[in-house]
């Protein structure tokens, strides 16, 4: 089936964000690229300067350490906030009425805790894919799989 005319696709990870929009109609869907964005990962070397904390335990001679944290993983959380932010002021200056997210689970995990109100309203269809490598034909492919709408039960005779 599709999606309509002028919808507003975002495409995202935790390192890539793309912006695309429906330039066609439901039938013949033509995803055009609006705008992308990438962030560079950094070396842990450079995301941590120390080593896990430990502490003393009570009754006990030895000491035992904090998990490290994992900075990779903060920072694809912030990756997705950020796209939310995003995507809630385009809404609020009412750039889209119509709303797809595409995201790997976790991501869309992270981006429906800072969706809007009125993003939220606007929202049509999530799909928790990792799909930002994947070219536009392969991503219209998967809206239309989503949205195909299915025809009444047969009735048998």
């Amino acid at each position: 089936m599709g999606i309509a005319n002028d919808t507003l696709v975002l495409v995202t990870d935790g390192r890539k964000m793309l912006f695309l929009r429906n330039a066609g109609d439901r039938e013949h869907m033509n995803l055009e690229v609006e705008k992308k964005a990438a962030r560079d990962d950094l070396p842990d070397r450079e995301l941590s300067t120390d080593e896990p904390g430990s502490v003393f335990m009570s009754g006990s001679p030895g000491r035992s350490s904090y998990e490290e944290t994992d900075f990779h993983q903060l920072e694809e959380d912030r990756w997705a906030h950020e796209a939310a932010d995003r995507i809630n002021a385009r809404a609020l200056d009412n750039d889209f009425d119509d709303l797809v997210i595409i995201a790997p689970p976790k991501t869309l995990g992270e981006l429906r805790k800072k969706l809007h109100k009125e993003t939220q309203a606007r929202l049509r269809l999530e799909i928790d894919k990792e799909m930002t490598n994947q070219p536009l034909a392969e991503i219209e492919k998967l809206i239309a799989e989503q949205t195909k709408v299915e025809g009444p039960p047969e009735v048998l005779t």
